[in-house]
């Protein structure tokens, strides 16, 4: 198991409003040797502009989460690769905390524990039941930010080119390599999104979603059925 370099892949499509103080963010992890790749989705606005001066890297390539952490990760440099959320930060030591913690476990992927910034006084109940049940089944969320060395992150063929889901279909593939190392610091990652839509609702849309994936339902029909529309081939 090595401890050598660490790329962060961030993918983003129209993250303006906090693509900068994202960046700025992992500032002090490009200091100590961290490589930091930004893969746009087609952005309209002005996410390339911002990120461009504060990114080692930043490459275009298809929309959707799993197509761009997949380009990502084929021009990263590291041998443990991070897949970061725009919204979601690190803790400070990072990537000591997990390059030490693969090295140490000899595990060959894992995440950190969530937890969820907002106002609402579900928010912890919600994040302490994400982290509890992914420890239990072996299962990470993108939130959780998701590190695997880049030997078994090839191996398993990457994420699915899917619209939903993509970070389940990839925990399922890597657990055939190993268990992940679940890391007990806590990334922090919004809430607007539980916040905006209702606590609740979000918790039961989110609940149908993966019963539904669960029981075979073909992730396109569950992305329209949660608002994204797809790509042009």
């Amino acid at each position: 198991m090595s401890a050598g370099r660490l790329s962060v892949i961030l993918p983003v499509l129209n993250e303006e409003a906090g693509i900068a103080e994202a960046l700025q963010d992992l500032s002090k992890l490009r200091a100590r040797g961290v490589e930091v790749i930004v893969v746009d989705g087609g952005s309209r606005d002005d996410t390339v502009a911002l990120a461009q001066p504060l990114c080692d890297r930043l490459i275009t390539a298809p929309r959707g989460r799993g197509a761009q952490m997949n380009a990502g990760a084929g021009v990263a440099r590291g041998d443990v690769l991070l897949f970061l959320h725009a919204d979601t930060r690190l803790p400070a030591d990072a990537d000591r905390l997990l390059l030490d913690g693969l090295a140490a476990s000899s595990r060959p992927w894992g995440r950190f524990d969530v937890r969820i910034a907002g106002r609402h006084p579900l928010l912890p109940l919600i994040a302490a039941t994400m982290n509890l049940r992914s420890r239990l089944t072996g299962i990470a969320t993108g939130d959780q930010a998701i590190f695997a060395e880049g030997s078994a992150f090839a191996a398993i063929g990457g994420f699915p080119d899917i619209a939903l889901m993509e970070d389940i279909v990839l925990s399922r593939r890597l657990k055939r390599l190993g268990r992940p190392l679940c890391l007990r610091p806590h990334v922090l990652t919004s809430g607007r999104r539980w916040e905006q839509h209702g606590v609740v609702h979000t918790i039961l849309t989110m609940w149908r979603l993966r019963l539904a994936f669960f029981f075979g339902v073909a992730p396109a029909k569950l992305a329209a059925s949660y608002g994204y529309v797809p790509r042009q081939s």
